[in-house]
C-alpha cells in the first residue's frame, strides 16, 4: 500500500491517478484546505481517503499504518502566506513532516519521498542551481522546506529510514487552481487571458523560471520511490531551461489568441529573481529525463482548458 499526503491537490492527484492506473493500492491523507475531492473523482472508488491534518500525530500514524512507500506532498506552499503567517507554515511544513517521519519509522515504511522546493536556493548568483550549493532561503516557506529536508537526512542517518527529497522548480499542468492570490504564474495568466483581462505580472517580467510539466514531475516521483541506493539524497526536478515571465506570457497570448497587455505590479516579498536548475544529479542517479517541452505542455494545457481560452 502507498500513502500520498496532500493527494487531493494538484501534484498529488496526478500522481495518484498514475499509481492507480498501474495497479497500486493507494491511501490519501489530506485536510482539503486547498485540495478537493473533485481532483480525485476519476479514481475515488479505488482509493482510501483520510480527511486529516499533518499536525495531528495520531491521524498521521493511522494513515501511515501498512504503507510501504509514502509520497509526502502535503504542505503550506505559498510564499506570500508564509510571510504573513510564518508560524502556520512551520507548523505544517516542519512539524507535520516530523510527525510523518516518526510514523514512517515506527510503522516500518521502506521509503519516504518528500516534496521540497527550488526556493531553498534563494537568489544565489550561480547561473544553474546545483544541489551542492549552500542554501539561501528568502521566505519562511523556503526555510521550512529546507528544515524538512534536514529532518529527512537525520532520519536516514540515525534511524535508517530511506528518504529522498525532490526540489521542484515551477510545476505546471491541467488542474492547477488560478482562483487564489497565491496561484502560480501559468494558471493565473491563462485565467486572465480567458476572461479578456490583463494578466498581472509581479515585477518587470524579466525574472526567469524553470518550468516543468506535471507528467515529468510524476515520473520523477516514481523514480525516487524505486531507484536503489539514493537514501538521504536531494534532487532538483526541472527541465534545466530558463524562461522569463514576459516570454511565457507572449507564448500564452499567441496560443490563446489574446492581445490583452499585461499589468505590471510591485515585486512580492520573498520572490526569487532567477531560477534555473542543474538536473545532472537526477539524470545520473535516478535516470530522470524530462520528456515534455514547455511549448508542448502549454499547448496541452490550453487544449485542456477550453472555457478559459474561448
Amino acid at each position: 500500500m502507498l500513502l500520498v499526503t496532500g493527494g487531493a491537490g494538484f501534484i498529488g492527484s496526478h500522481l495518484i491517478k498514475t499509481l492507480v492506473e498501474r495497479g497500486d493500492r493507494v491511501r490519501v491523507l489530506d485536510n482539503f484546505s486547498t485540495g478537493t475531492m473533485a481532483n480525485l473523482a476519476a479514481v475515488a472508488p479505488q482509493i482510501d481517503v483520510i480527511d486529516g491534518d499533518l499536525r495531528d500525530a495520531a491521524v498521521v500514524r493511522r494513515a501511515a499504518g501498512g504503507a510501504r512507500i509514502i509520497f509526502h506532498l502535503a504542505a503550506q506552499a505559498s510564499v506570500p502566506r508564509s510571510v504573513a503567517d510564518p508560524r502556520e507554515t512551520f507548523d505544517v511544513n516542519l512539524t507535520g513532516t516530523l510527525n510523518l517521519l516518526e510514523a514512517a519509522r515506527d510503522e516500518g515504511c521502506q521509503r519516504v519521498v518528500v516534496a521540497s522546493t527550488s526556493a531553498v536556493y534563494g537568489d544565489d548568483p550561480a547561473a544553474r542551481k546545483t544541489e551542492t550549493l549552500a542554501p539561501r532561503p528568502l521566505s519562511p516557506y523556503a526555510i521550512s522546506k529546507l528544515a524538512a529536508e534536514q529532518c529527512c537526512a537525520f532520519f536516514t542517518r540515525v534511524h535508517q529510514l530511506e528518504t529522498v527529497a525532490l526540489r521542484y522548480f515551477n510545476v505546471f499542468g491541467p488542474g492547477q487552481r488560478p482562483d487564489s492570490p497565491y496561484a502560480a504564474a501559468i494558471p493565473r495568466f491563462l485565467a486572465a487571458l480567458g476572461q479578456d483581462e490583463s494578466p498581472v505580472v509581479f515585477g518587470d517580467g524579466e525574472q526567469t523560471r524553470d518550468f516543468i510539466a506535471i507528467d515529468d514531475v510524476v515520473a520523477a516521483n516514481l523514480l525516487a520511490a524505486s531507484v536503489p541506493g539514493i537514501a538521504g539524497r536531494v534532487f532538483n526536478v526541472a527541465r534545466g531551461e530558463a524562461v522569463s515571465l514576459n516570454e511565457l506570457l507572449a507564448t500564452l497570448m499567441q496560443l490563446t489568441g489574446s492581445d490583452r497587455p499585461a499589468r505590471y505590479d510591485d515585486e512580492r516579498i520573498g520572490d526569487i529573481r532567477h531560477s534555473l536548475a542543474d538536473i545532472s544529479a537526477a539524470r545520473d542517479a535516478l535516470g530522470f529525463e524530462p520528456r515534455v517541452t514547455l511549448a508542448e505542455g502549454l499547448r496541452h494545457l490550453v487544449a485542456a482548458m477550453p472555457a478559459a481560452v474561448e
